[in-house]
This record gives C-alpha cells, structure tokens and sequence, in this order.
C-alpha cells in the first residue's frame, strides 16, 4: 500500500493554532462507518449517540513540560532539549537542537544550575541519552517550574494556559503529546455522559515522537513505529470486558486509546491487563478485535494516525469526510474539530 495514498492538500488557515474557548463546542462530525453517511453537529451533542450500556474508554496520560532551554556548561552556546522517553529515575532519552552541541560528556545547565544534564550515549537515530542531577524537590516538579509544552510543529502561536494542551482527565505524567481527541471533554459533559449509563474505563499510553513523524517510506508496510509504553490495569479490563460480552460498543477516545486496546488484546478480543511497550501500526487490512466506535480529531496527511482513522472505516469514506471537512470549515489537528466514527 502506499504513502502517497494518504496524503491530501488542507489549507494552512483550516491548522487550528489555539484551543476553542469552550472545550466541547468545537465542530463534530458524525460518520457512519458502513453507509459513510455524514452529520454535522457540535462536540456536546456527542450526548446523542452513545447508548446506555456503552463504555468510553480514555487515555489517562499527561503531557510533561518536556521541552527545556539550557546553555552548555564551558561554552555558554544555546541548547534546547526535548524529553522522549523516561529510562529511569536520572536518565531519559532526548532529542537535542542543535545536535552538535550535545556531545557525548558534555553539560548543559537549565534555571540557573537548579538542574543539570550530562550526555552520556548518542543512539544511531541521533537521539541523546541524558544522565540529570537535580538539587532538592522532585524532578516532576522542577520540569513543571523549567520546562514548556511540546506543541506540535504546526502550532505557532503561543499558548499561555498549560492546561489547554491537558485533558480534564489527565493523571500519569509521561506524554510529550497531548491524546487530542480527548481535549473536547469537560466533567460536566463526563457527568453526563455516566447519567446516561454510560461506562468510563480508563487506561494510559505515553505518546512519543512518533507522533510528530509522518511516514516518509514509499510502502506504509516499511515504515517503522517508535514503542510507547502503556498500562491498562484489571479494573479497566474487566469492565471493557464485561460490557463486550453484554453487547455494548467499546468507544475508543483517540487513536492512542485504540492502539492500546488493540495491543492488549487476545485473539478473542479479550482484553487483558498488563503493561509494557508498544509499537503496533494499524493501517487498512487490519482486523480490529475491541473498538466498536472511534472518537478522534482530525490528523495530518500521511500520518500513521489517518491510516488508522481509514483502517477502522475505509479510506473512501475517510477521505470523503476529509473533503467534506475542508468545505465546511472544519479545524484541523490537535486543538481542531472532532470526527465520531460509529
């Protein structure tokens, strides 16, 4: 299958550069994913089409301030670092800019000396492992006083409120991306939504910088997913389980909840507790074992996230929504609208 297949033409002013005033008044579009019939709707009205019986399933992950701006120790030259992966509890793996300043044994100052780092490894794809020392506090916190949210290339603009790029639900620190899909839920609309009958089961997955890299190979077959870890515990699982069994849909929040599900998954669709890594790349052809219904944004072309969106419906139907979107003035992206595929 290739790339090329997935890419589309969207036009700069539709990249959606802030979050909506209120979260769940963004556009949201209604796509059946047999007839690939189309409503248009507002994100509140989501009320409408889950059922009694149903469970939501959403990714708990919060997003570090993981971008840091430091100076090097003997040089003074500007360097700035993007937390990718907590290894344990001094060292990460990190993405360096620019890459030449960060060499094996070198140290870079972040606030003042309140925290250091020393680059110890350089992995083959130019990724750095840093080795922190931090006086006092917990390190969670010096991040939170040092560091800035690590929006998406695309984004411009500044955002002053932190918590915008959090979802209302948000608790496991780890993420360097925000599972955007759920940034249009507010408590008052999740209250609603358990009223109704509605199940809520929670899981986590940290998401990694595969999120901001498109696929670059001819054949989507070729391409090669960063792992990210996840965590669905037994009270997650059991009830994901019990509603399958009973007959309600399983309504994944993102793509990142999806991929979860779908990794943790018995050949039954039998969803198992656990945690580990994960690097599954759904794309069309795939089976799906768990997820009945798919709440999402909506993504960049050629992105490992639109080929999953058309492996859950089909490409045809994905893309005549996307035509439709860019006609209707949708928004695009991770502060954009929201496409409920069911």
């Amino acid at each position: 299958m290739k790339t090329k297949d997935f890419d589309f033409v969207l036009p700069e002013n539709l990249i959606a550069q802030k979050p909506i005033e209120n979260r769940d008044h963004s556009k949201l579009m209604i796509v059946d994913r047999k007839t690939g019939k189309i409503e248009h709707r507002i994100f509140k009205n989501i009320l409408e089409y889950l059922r009694e019986g149903d469970c939501l399933v959403l990714n708990d992950t919060k997003v570090l301030p993981a971008r840091l701006f430091g100076i090097k120790d003997k040089t003074k030259g500007k360097v700035e670092f993007l937390l990718l992966k907590k290894l344990d509890l001094y060292h990460w793996e990190v993405l360096v800019k620019p890459g030449k300043r960060a060499q094996v044994g070198d140290k870079i100052i972040f606030g003042e000396g309140i925290l250091e780092a020393k680059i110890i490894h350089i992995n083959q794809d130019g990724s750095r492992i840093a080795e922190f020392q931090y006086h006092g506090g917990v390190f969670e916190e010096i991040l939170d006083q040092l560091g800035v949210m690590p929006l998406p290339p695309y984004i411009k603009e500044t955002l002053t409120d932190k918590e915008r790029y959090q979802t209302v639900y948000s608790k496991c620190d780890g993420s360097v991306a925000a599972p955007t899909a759920g940034l249009h839920f507010t408590e008052a609309l999740l209250d609603q939504i358990r009223q109704k009958g509605v199940q809520i089961a929670f899981i986590t997955l940290h998401i990694g910088l595969g999120t901001f890299r498109p696929v670059k190979t001819e054949e989507i077959e070729a391409h090669s997913m960063h792992s990210e870890f996840y965590r669905v515990d037994e009270e997650a699982a059991d009830l994901i389980n019990s509603i399958k069994k009973r007959g309600g849909r399983i309504i994944s929040v993102g793509t990142t909840s999806t991929r979860t599900l779908e990794s943790v998954a018995d050949d039954h669709g039998i969803v198992q507790p656990g945690q580990g890594w994960t690097d599954i790349f759904i794309y069309p052809g795939y089976t799906f074992k768990v997820v009945d219904g798919l709440i999402t944004n909506f993504h960049l072309p050629k992105s490992t996230l639109i080929m999953l969106v058309s492996a859950f419906c089909s490409r045809d139907i994905i893309f005549n929504a996307y035509k439709e979107a860019i006609v209707k003035g949708y928004r695009f992206f991770s502060f954009g609208d929201a496409m409920f595929i069911c």
